[in-house]
């Protein structure tokens, strides 16, 4: 327990970003598993919705700060790759 005001407020701030991120990085990870899930189904239309899906995800999360610019393009580039390969 932080015993300085101004260590309180930074604590209280730290848990609810934390929260926020959390939530954050659940919806990007249930939008990976829909996308995966198409992309193993076999379908090139569904796969290009799920990854169009999957794509503003990562995107909503890196504009938020939950993940960095360059993890949003790398997860983007490697799930384009997947769907190319299945193609």
């Amino acid at each position: 327990m932080p015993n300085i005001k101004s260590a309180a407020k930074r604590d209280a701030l730290s848990k609810a970003r934390r929260l926020v991120n959390n939530s954050n990085k659940s919806r990007l990870h249930t939008a990976r598993k829909t996308f995966l899930a198409a992309v193993a189904g076999g379908d090139a239309a569904v796969s290009e919705e799920a990854f169009r899906v999957f794509s503003s995800e990562i995107d909503k999360a890196a504009k938020k700060g939950a993940i960095t610019k360059n993890a949003a393009d790398r997860r983007k580039s490697r799930a384009r790759a997947l769907v190319a390969k299945k193609a």
